[in-house]
């Protein structure tokens, strides 16, 4: 071989080696692309079947939440309707004993009267069977029936048929109450004025007072409500409505 043959195939191989050397280095990096796709389709799969493990945990765990919150609501349930039964019950044994020949004075003759007639007071019988019955018949649909409604109705007729009842200072008093809570705030409070009024020796004086304060202040008569309450305070101080008026009056200062 001549020495300008050799040249040439030298010169041939020195071009070639760099080409073969590109092809090398472009087939490794399209390899490494290809493993770093596959890595990545791996890794979201992965990532997919934790999210779908995770959304199926916290969907039994809401559905375990959920049901303990029915139980615990229908446990509430049965609790506040035992409590009103016993309620009931106590509510009635107090009402037996304060019209065990429990000296009052004579109520208005319609629990919607502003004013009550001037009456000198007499002795209240004990109340009969039909009287009682008809005290906690109106007792019942307030407390227990929760009927506001229905229980105004019923301690207005029992106001009526037995003014001068043992029962009338009771009778006053949640008729009020169920004014209150039918947010009739202003014969709620003319209902409190008239026990207090005309049995401030009764039971139900002090939380009728109390409830008296409360009127005032869902009436927007504000300075007139602290006052009231003031003067359960000072009327009442061992009676735990004066507890209640102070609890208030924070609230009435914290702007609640």
């Amino acid at each position: 071989m001549t020495a300008s043959r050799l040249g040439a195939c030298l010169l041939l191989l020195a071009s070639a080696l760099p080409a073969q050397a590109q092809r090398a280095t472009l087939a490794d990096r399209v390899s490494a692309l290809e493993k770093q796709a596959a890595g990545q389709v791996q890794g979201s799969s992965q990532a997919n079947i934790e999210l779908l493990n995770r959304t199926t945990q916290m969907q039994d765990e809401i559905r375990a939440l959920r049901a303990e919150v029915e139980t615990l609501q229908n446990e509430l349930e049965q609790a506040r309707q035992r409590n009103r039964e016993q309620y009931i019950d106590l509510e009635s044994r107090v009402s037996a004993l304060e019209s065990g020949g429990v000296a009052v004075k004579p109520s208005a003759a319609t629990p919607a009267a502003a004013t009550v007639p001037a009456v000198a007071p007499k002795p209240a019988s004990a109340p009969g069977g039909e009287e009682s019955a008809a005290y906690q018949a109106a007792y019942a649909r307030l407390i227990k029936q929760g009927d506001a409604a229905g229980a105004i109705g019923g301690f207005q007729s029992f106001l009526q048929a037995y003014p001068d009842s043992a029962l009338a200072p009771n009778a006053w008093y949640w008729l009020g109450e169920s004014y209150y809570i039918s947010k009739e705030y202003g014969l709620a409070l003319k209902s409190f004025g008239i026990l207090g009024e005309r049995f401030g020796d009764s039971g139900k004086a002090p939380d009728a007072k109390l409830k008296a304060a409360y009127c005032l202040i869902e009436l927007k008569q504000l300075e007139q409500g602290r006052k009231a309450l003031e003067q359960v305070i000072v009327l009442y101080p061992q009676h735990p409505v004066a507890e209640m008026a102070r609890s208030r009056l924070r609230g009435l200062s914290l702007g609640q």
